[in-house]
């Protein structure tokens, strides 16, 4: 029998001070993307799973917890993912013709975890912009993203582009069944020199060449020359490659310090993104923080296909690569029944201070904050005086 105390595997309490921290986190990127004149939605847990899974592909169904509905008898699936919920209510609760931004934040649930140390109920922050196909939109939820992770304290940030194009591009006139593409783009994903080679051997020589050469196209500013160079010069290839130039050359000179690299290989994502995509990392960090990029086929299923970028991150994962906030700074008071001590923290909890009452008995503080003053009856009124600073 299993303790009553145990949680499933990947699925852990946010304790106090990292609740606090995941707070903060939440209402700054919120604030942040209020900002750029993004409004703010809160979708259902709960969906029909069928709407849930519009268009995105094997992935997101298998990462999908589902259920049947005792009302309806309907499978229903619990969220894995918030962006097709904001492109349902963009398509048809708000049904606005020009541009519309969205952002968001809250639970997913996975019925896997992405990594050996990932959480199966990740907390989610995104921002979709919806209806507008020039690169300015993409460049924006990249920039908004950028922004979010330095707001976070991550002030070395590494932004690598890639776009789904390249691959189509490369592969135009192959005759691929689905099952043959999948396999492709799992070998791309892993860099896996040997299973590409299998793969392509009996495909046209100038397919083939492309495909061999995209796992080594990685880097800095030199991977599109080397790509232009390397690649099928076929339109939307080329087309793909000026516009990953395009928004490297604009992120740089709005961003100075940010480092931006280019994967031609990464394929996460590919069933749904349908342009530019992006991953933004920590400084030496192998494991993104924010993943997003365009993807304008998300509104097909609910009748209005809209073109369509954002990102989305974890913040539980981003508040553990950001270095926890002080414990915050607050006064200490005895307890009483006096109408005027009352009345006195009353006015001080008002005016935005935190005011830690020590119950009968009791003469520590919370642990959770750094009580730094204290309130004292001085003669015939409640004031506030410093506490002796603490040795470290």
């Amino acid at each position: 029998m299993s303790s009553a105390w145990l949680l499933p595997e990947h699925i852990a309490d946010v304790l106090p001070a990292q609740a606090r921290h995941l707070e903060e986190l939440r209402r700054n990127l919120l604030d942040r993307a209020h900002a750029y004149g993004y409004e703010l939605v809160a979708p259902p847990m709960l969906e029909h799973l069928e709407s849930l899974l519009s268009g995105t592909g094997r992935e997101l169904d298998l990462r999908t917890f589902k259920l049947v509905d005792q009302l309806s008898g309907r499978t229903l699936g619990l969220r894995a993912d918030t962006t097709i919920q904001a492109a349902r209510i963009d398509a048809h609760l708000l049904n606005r013709d020009g541009v519309t931004r969205l952002c968001y934040c809250g639970p997913v649930l996975h019925t896997r975890p992405s990594g050996l140390y990932a959480t199966r109920e990740p907390l989610q922050f995104g921002a979709e912009v919806f209806g507008h196909a020039g690169l300015e939109a993409d460049l924006e939820v990249i920039e908004l993203a950028v922004d979010s992770l330095r707001l976070a304290g991550l002030r070395e940030v590494v932004v690598d582009l890639a776009d789904a194009r390249v691959l189509r591009g490369v592969l135009a006139g192959l005759p691929l069944d689905a099952q043959a593409l999948a396999d492709l783009v799992e070998v791309l994903s892993r860099k896996d020199a040997a299973g590409l080679q299998s793969l392509t051997r009996d495909m046209a020589a100038e397919s083939r060449d492309g495909l061999l050469a995209l796992p080594q196209l990685y880097g800095g500013a030199e991977v599109i020359a080397a790509a232009r160079d390397r690649l099928p010069a076929r339109p939307l290839v080329q087309a793909a490659l000026d516009q990953l130039e395009w928004l490297a050359r604009h992120l740089q000179a709005a961003h100075p310090g940010l480092v931006v690299g280019f994967d031609l290989s990464d394929m996460s994502g590919y069933a749904y993104y349908s342009g530019p995509r992006f991953a933004a990392y920590g400084a030496g960090a192998t494991d993104a923080l924010a993943r997003g990029g365009r993807y304008d086929e998300v509104g097909a299923a609910f009748g209005r296909n809209r073109p369509a970028a954002g990102f989305s991150m974890d913040l539980k994962t981003l508040a553990e690569a950001t270095r926890l906030p002080a414990a915050a700074a607050a006064i200490r008071a005895p307890w009483g029944e006096e109408a005027d001590l009352r009345a006195a923290v009353r006015a001080l909890r008002d005016a935005g201070e935190t005011v830690v009452a020590m119950l009968p008995g009791h003469t520590e503080e919370t642990a959770g904050f750094a009580c730094d003053r204290e309130l004292i009856r001085a003669g015939d009124r409640w004031v506030v005086q410093a506490l002796p600073a603490q040795p470290d």
